[in-house]
């Protein structure tokens, strides 16, 4: 598992990624937790001060990839999304949760909650991604899954022993 600070790391790589102004909330085996901040460039609707579909989409896309990225899953790159909108987001700081629902040899997939700051839903989805036989190790390099399971034995992660 790679912890809060090296994802938070990791996440701010991209210059997208810093703009939106995410931050790392919650990091566990169970699942992770991404705040970002209102803006006013994300409304894409001023009649009702809505955001824009797509920034709902990246943050349901970077919330999966993070999630696996955060329970050691070596995910590279996203094969599916799919996005489901509830309501109109209208205000922030918005919130998603993502879990890992499966982890797999080739394809990984994990599925997000986006909330707005009372509770309410505004979207879900469930992302697919690129994956490999290795996993991350804590610096977030990879490692190799099978050499790390016969390192460690039984006792690894309910993620890591789940791997298809």
């Amino acid at each position: 598992m790679i912890d809060r600070e090296r994802l938070q790391e990791m996440l701010h790589i991209a210059p997208f990624h810093r703009w939106l102004g995410l931050e790392i909330a919650t990091c566990s085996d169970q699942g992770i937790a991404i705040t970002m901040p209102w803006r006013e460039e994300i409304v894409s609707n001023p009649m009702i001060g809505s955001a824009h579909g797509g920034i709902l989409a990246s943050l349901v896309d970077l919330t999966g990839l993070c999630t696996l990225l955060a329970g050691g899953v070596a995910a590279r790159a996203t094969a599916d999304l799919h996005v489901d909108y509830h309501r109109p987001a209208t205000s922030g700081p918005l919130t998603s949760h993502g879990q890992i629902v499966k982890i797999g040899r080739q394809i990984s997939v994990a599925e997000t909650r986006v909330l707005e700051p009372d509770g309410k839903l505004v979207a879900s989805g469930r992302g697919a991604y690129f994956s490999s036989t290795g996993s991350i190790d804590q610096r977030g390099g990879t490692i190799d899954l099978e050499q790390a399971l016969a390192t460690q034995g039984p006792a690894t992660s309910a993620a890591q022993s789940t791997t298809a």
